[in-house]
């Protein structure tokens, strides 16, 4: 993976499968971190479940939110087109998307053990996460795909361009 520049900003022209998950998961780490908060620090374990799935997600390539969006007639962008009749995520390669169901997996975990074990401020982080990914979904941009995009990391939902094959001008003659 080379340095790279530029912003990547995924497609919001219409609601695809993995668009609407990370709609649905923000919702879900925004509503689980404020009853955290406010009612009872345990319903911080919904977050802990949905950080679960996205890391499975990442693994298997398998999304219970993606097959439900599916049969709604959500279109699959980076789903597996050997497995037609289900949603699973491509997972033929560590690509920029599959590595942040990874990160944000693994991160969310932490952040949510240590919002129970260590200090509530913890929740900061899990509710940041979840505007991030309601942010991401509405407009395309998430600094953490950003980050990797920067670092060369492989993007699917808005590959980059093949370059070109440059056509030489024709020579002039000298004499001309």
């Amino acid at each position: 993976m080379g340095l790279r520049r530029g912003i990547y900003i995924v497609p919001t022209n219409r609601w695809y499968i993995a668009r609407t998950v990370w709609l649905i998961a923000g919702i879900v780490l925004l509503s689980s971190t404020t009853l955290a908060a406010l009612v009872n620090p345990l319903w911080i374990l919904l977050t802990i479940a949905t950080a679960w799935a996205s890391i499975a997600v990442s693994l298997t390539g398998f999304c219970i939110v993606g097959n439900i969006l599916k049969r709604l007639g959500f279109t699959a962008l980076l789903g597996d087109p050997g497995r037609p009749n289900h949603y699973f995520m491509q997972t033929d390669s560590w690509y920029l998307e599959r590595r942040i169901y990874l990160a944000v997996g693994i991160n969310l975990t932490i952040a949510s053990v240590l919002s129970i074990v260590h200090s509530s401020w913890w929740l900061t982080f899990t509710g940041f996460v979840g505007v991030a990914m309601v942010w991401f979904a509405g407009t395309g941009y998430c600094i953490m795909a950003n980050g990797l995009y920067w670092l060369g990391a492989e993007p699917r939902l808005a590959p980059l361009s093949k370059p070109q094959p440059h056509t030489a001008a024709p020579e002039r003659s000298a004499h001309a």
